[in-house]
């Protein structure tokens, strides 16, 4: 198969893509501690190549599910950053009126299938969509995401087993961020790696640089279009690192100042502008002129949000 390879013009959209959610991510923390929203959040900072470099190398016809740490997920696939900023403001201009919260929103016209609550709680819907597919032979393969802590889950290898025997059009993908919660990945697995699960169920796997966003797209397009050539299941473990806590108010003194310092040598932001320099020339007024446009777009989703949230 030949490898498909990102353009110029894909890698300048992906890390605007990329930008956006990040201050996204970090807007909504500020509007959690300053008691503007309720209850909690899970951020997706650091795990930002994963979303856009799936999302990316997807069709309109393949369904995605996500997880509880799916904002970056839905911007990504194409969601109204005011709509999602809304339901999770409690107001009924959000996807699910105001109802679901961010762990709780679906997307019909973009195939967005939700964000879920419950740890592996997406991997079985997945599968089964996927069957969907296969049986009714509709065009499209079904993607799901979910962190390494959702591999100690029953469910996890349940699906895994009727995908591999059912051989359905689903990719599962690992966003192995390092924690699950708070325990580190070596602390809950036998293997030193998630993919090496697959063997288990003969089936086929990948893993990759998580903040590279071209490996991600590229290698996320060739796989994509070997299922929907031929519907089998595939496992790929995306290897990146959740730079926020858990939730919120997470101090995270579980792990080390120095391995945050290791990652953060590693963002994927400052890795997807490097190239960018290297390619298109992009420079500090290119940038600062992203971040205004970032900066607006974002008032404009909050002022959307907070219209009609009390």
């Amino acid at each position: 198969m030949i490898p498909i390879m990102m353009q110029s013009e894909q890698l300048t959209d992906a890390y605007i893509q990329m930008s956006f959610i990040r201050a996204f991510e970090h807007r909504l923390n500020e509007l959690f501690l300053q008691g503007l929203i309720a209850g909690t959040t899970h951020l997706c900072v650091g795990q930002e190549a994963c979303a856009v470099g799936v999302c990316q190398a997807l069709k309109a016809e393949d369904c995605l599910f996500s997880n509880h740490r799916g904002h970056g997920h839905l911007l990504a696939r194409g969601a109204d950053p005011g709509r999602v900023m809304a339901e999770i403001f409690g107001s009924p201009r959000g996807y699910a009126g105001g109802r679901g919260g961010s762990q709780h929103m679906a997307i019909g016209d973009l195939n967005f299938m939700g964000t879920h609550g419950i740890t592996a709680g997406t991997i079985p819907l997945a599968v089964g969509c996927a069957l969907h597919k296969k049986l009714r032979r509709e065009p499209g393969v079904a993607v799901v995401f979910f962190g390494d802590g959702a591999i100690g889950e029953g469910i996890f290898h349940e699906s895994l087993n009727m995908a591999a025997i059912w051989k359905v059009p689903v990719l599962f993908v690992c966003e192995n961020n390092q924690y699950a919660m708070s325990t580190a990945f070596r602390k809950i697995s036998p293997v030193a790696h998630v993919v090496d699960r697959a063997s288990a169920y003969n089936m086929e796997a990948h893993r990759v640089d998580g903040n590279d966003v071209e490996a991600v797209h590229e290698l996320v397009a060739e796989i994509r279009g070997g299922i929907a050539e031929q519907p089998h299941a595939v496992l790929l473990e995306l290897d990146t690192y959740r730079v926020s806590g858990h939730s919120r108010g997470d101090p995270c003194v579980y792990r080390s100042r120095e391995e945050e310092a290791h990652w953060l040598a590693l963002d994927p932001l400052a890795r997807c502008r490097r190239r960018l320099e290297e390619e298109v020339a992009w420079d500090d007024a290119r940038e600062a002129a992203l971040r205004e446009e970032i900066g607006s777009r974002l008032k404009a989703a909050e002022a959307f949000a907070r219209e009609e949230s009390y």
